[in-house]
């Protein structure tokens, strides 16, 4: 069995492949490196074949999205950890090691990301997941280094390693018992917060996310489906709604999800008054498809419930009230809360 596998899913991404591939075998640090094709069309399977005879590939039927995609590839794939890496991302030297420590040292810890860095702007982080996420109370997603669409400068200030309560998909390091015990991902997540509701379950089992200030790495970003496209806007609306159902206490289920509801509709009118009527088009597929799937969210929401060892905290205050209200754009400007016993702070000043 490897120690670390390191797992890339590639659908369509030849270009990716040819220029960050080689940088990630080279400091792989003894890691076995993998491609999981998605049923490309674009010649990346006899790209790797001719080109790159050591990396294994697997070459899976039918894309099935981030999440089906990782479970039928990670189902094959014998490891202590594994890496799950975006086909657009440049590693660094010694980015692997200052993670592994971590997870050697803290058997609670089920997952762990670097610091994600801009590839295009190396001196901003990077939007998909910044130095860390963390899901407000409402369930909006944000990260230490990008609230909403302002993204943080890097000057060291995120530099240290903590908890936190959710780790970006393009390069998350995952105990592979803890990946397989929670069933993997949901496969009806397709593709977009796949990671956040894994993160969110893991949590609700009692164990720990965390953030590694001392490795980094570089995203390209919109590799797949660029961040305006209807699709992913869909897939995002949809999934956070999917996410919630699921999740949530049962004291919170109604009036969040029904603020939720509310909250979409307001940024569908104002997408429509922008001109973007096909993303307000999106958002209320999204509804729809959302209660349309609610009798099997029941069931994986009754599963979960019976399964969960402990309550998960969010953070308590509105970042979108945060943001848009009283203007505070970066994460250091929020609103801090008191730590539990034995937890690093939510963030730092």
């Amino acid at each position: 069995m490897d120690r670390l596998a390191i797992v890339i899913l590639n659908y369509n991404g030849l270009s990716f492949l040819e220029r960050f591939l080689p940088s990630v075998i080279t400091h792989a640090d003894g890691a076995t490196v993998y491609v999981a094709d998605n049923a490309s069309a674009d010649g990346s399977v006899a790209f790797l074949s001719q080109n790159f005879p050591t990396v294994r590939l697997i070459e899976l039927p039918t894309n099935a999205g981030y999440t089906g995609g990782y479970n039928q590839a990670l189902a094959q794939i014998e490891a202590h950890y594994y890496v799950l890496l975006n086909s657009d991302i440049a590693v660094t030297p010694g980015w692997i090691a200052p993670i592994l420590a971590l997870l050697d040292a803290n058997p609670a810890m089920a997952a762990c990301q670097p610091k994600l860095l801009a590839y295009q702007q190396p001196t901003h982080f990077e939007y998909a997941g910044g130095a860390g996420g963390y899901l407000d109370f409402l369930g909006y997603a944000f990260c230490r280094g990008r609230l909403f669409d302002t993204l943080e400068i890097d000057h060291g200030q995120y530099d240290d390693n903590q908890p936190v309560f959710w780790a970006s998909g393009a390069c998350l390091f995952v105990r592979a018992r803890v990946f397989h015990e929670l069933g993997g991902f949901d496969d009806a997540f397709f593709a977009h917060q796949e990671e956040v509701d894994w993160c969110w379950r893991a949590q609700q089992r009692g164990y720990q996310i965390w953030t590694c200030g001392e490795s980094v790495i570089y995203h390209v970003g919109g590799g797949t489906l660029h961040k305006s496209n209807p699709r992913k806007t869909f897939l995002n609306y949809r999934n956070s709604l999917f996410m919630l159902y699921k999740n949530l206490p049962g004291s919170e289920l109604v009036p969040i999800l029904f603020t939720r509801l509310v909250l979409d509709g307001v940024a569908g009118v104002k997408l429509l008054f922008q001109g973007h009527w096909r993303d307000t088009l999106a958002i209320i597929q999204a509804h729809g498809a959302f209660y349309q799937q609610i009798a099997s969210l029941r069931v994986k929401r009754r599963a979960g419930q019976q399964q969960a060892t402990t309550t998960v905290r969010r953070y308590p205050h509105s970042v979108v009230w945060q943001y848009f209200i009283s203007g505070r754009h970066l994460f250091s400007q929020l609103p801090a809360i008191p730590p539990l016993p034995n937890e690093a702070p939510y963030h730092a000043h």
